[in-house]
C-alpha cells in the first residue's frame, strides 16, 4: 500500500482488569487506530496503527494497516496506481476478497485469504494492488517491516506462503512469518520476526510460548480480546515489551475473535520513514524521490496496470528527523 500520512499520532496505557498489576503481568500500552484514506476511486479508508508518534516500530514492524469488511460495490475497492519502496518488505495478509500484485521485479499474483505475499524492496522496487472483480467484501491487513543497515539495499524479492492451521487448545493459528506454537514459517527474514494470525473461540483463555527476547504487538480484527490483563477492541493493537516468556489471550466475545500477532527483536536503528520510503537520513529520502519522479532505473517499470502511476508527495518545508523507539522500561 501506498503511504499519505506524515503526522503519526500517540499510543496510550491500557487499563488492568482488577486495577492492580502484578509484577507477573505484561505491561500493555494500547495503540490506537486512525483512519487514513488510500485512494482509490472513493478513497477507500484504512486504520492505520502504526507508526505512532510514541511507538514508530514493533520489532522491525513499522507500519500497519487494518482495513475492511469493506463492501466494494458501495467503495470501489482497492486500486494503488504504482508506487515506489525503499528500505522495507511489504506483508500482505487477506481475511477474504482477492488482490492482484504487480510489480517491477515481474512477479504478477493474487493475494488470498491465508496466504503470505512478502515483497522486498530494499534499494528500490514499485508495484501495484488492485482488488479483483471475483471480490465483493475487501478485508485484511497490509503490513510493512524496516530491512536494517546491513541489508537495506537488498534487491529486489517476492515470497508466496501458504501456512497450515495449527491448533493450540481452543485456538487456530496460521503463522505466515517466523515460529510460534510449533510451527515455522520457511520464509526467510532479515531480522527475528514472528507474524501470525489467531482465531480464538468464544470466551477461550489460551496461553502462548514466546520468546522472552522479542516484544509483541496484538492487532484485534473482531471482537474483544484480553491481551494479558488489558482489555484490547477491534482495531486496537496492543504492545507487550520484552521479558515475557508467555502471553495469554482471552476472548471476552460470545463469538469467536480474529487477531494478528507480531513479534520481533527490539530494532535498534533510528530510520526516516516518509511518503513509501524507509532511509536514515533526510538526504537518503529526497533522493529517493527525485529518482521516482525522474522514472529511474532504481524503482523499474510495473507491467500490465491499467492507468498512470503515483506521483510523490511534495516533501515538507524541513528537514526529516530519524526516528526510533523510546527507550524501553
Amino acid at each position: 500500500m501506498s503511504n499519505v500520512e506524515t503526522e503519526p499520532t500517540e499510543s496510550h496505557r491500557g487499563t488492568p482488569a482488577d486495577g492492580e498489576r502484578s509484577a507477573r503481568v505484561p505491561h500493555i500500552d494500547v495503540l490506537a487506530p486512525r483512519d487514513v484514506p488510500l485512494g482509490g476511486p472513493r478513497s477507500m479508508k484504512v486504520r492505520r496503527t502504526l507508526p505512532q508518534r510514541g511507538r514508530p516500530l514493533i520489532g522491525a514492524w513499522c507500519f500497519a494497516d487494518h482495513y475492511g469488511p469493506d463492501d466494494v460495490a458501495v467503495t470501489g475497492g482497492m486500486d494503488v496506481a504504482p508506487h515506489p519502496h525503499t528500505g522495507l518488505q511489504t506483508v500482505s495478509w487477506l481475511f477474504s476478497g482477492e488482490i492482484e500484485h504487480r510489480d517491477s521485479l515481474g512477479s504478477h499474483a493474487l493475494v488470498r485469504p491465508g496466504e503470505l505475499n512478502l515483497m522486498t524492496g530494499g534499494y528500490g522496487i514499485s508495484h501495484s494492488e488492485v482488488s479483483t472483480a471475483r471480490t465483493t467484501i475487501l478485508h485484511g491487513v497490509q503490513l510493512w517491516v524496516a530491512l536494517p543497515e546491513q541489508h537495506r539495499n537488498a534487491e529486489r524479492d517476492f515470497k508466496h506462503h501458504v501456512p497450515d492451521p495449527v491448533r493450540i487448545a481452543e485456538a487456530e493459528i496460521r503463522v505466515f512469518l517466523g515460529s510460534f506454537a510449533g510451527d515455522v514459517s520457511p520464509v526467510p527474514t532479515f531480522t527475528p520476526l514472528l507474524g501470525a494470525e489467531i482465531v480464538l473461540e468464544p470466551h477461550a483463555a489460551v496461553t502462548f510460548a514466546v520468546d522472552p527476547g522479542f516484544e509483541h504487538g496484538l492487532l484485534v480484527d473482531h471482537g474483544n480480546v484480553r491481551m494479558a490483563d488489558t482489555l484490547l477492541h477491534p482495531a486496537e493493537l496492543g504492545y507487550a515489551d520484552t521479558g515475557n516468556d508467555t502471553l495469554t489471550l482471552t476472548n471476552e466475545s460470545d463469538d469467536t475473535a480474529r487477531t494478528v500477532l507480531l513479534g520481533g527483536t527490539p530494532f535498534g536503528e533510528q530510520i526516516v520513514m516518509w511518503w513509501n520510503f524507509i532511509g536514515r537520513n533526510h538526504e537518503e529520502i529526497v533522493r529517493a524521490r527525485e529518482d521516482w519522479q525522474n522514472a529511474s532505473q532504481r524503482f523499474g517499470a510495473v507491467e500490465g496496470y491499467d492507468g498512470e502511476r503515483l506521483p510523490a508527495p511534495v516533501l515538507p518545508n524541513a528537514v526529516i528527523a530519524p526516528r526510533g523507539n523510546p527507550p524501553r522500561r
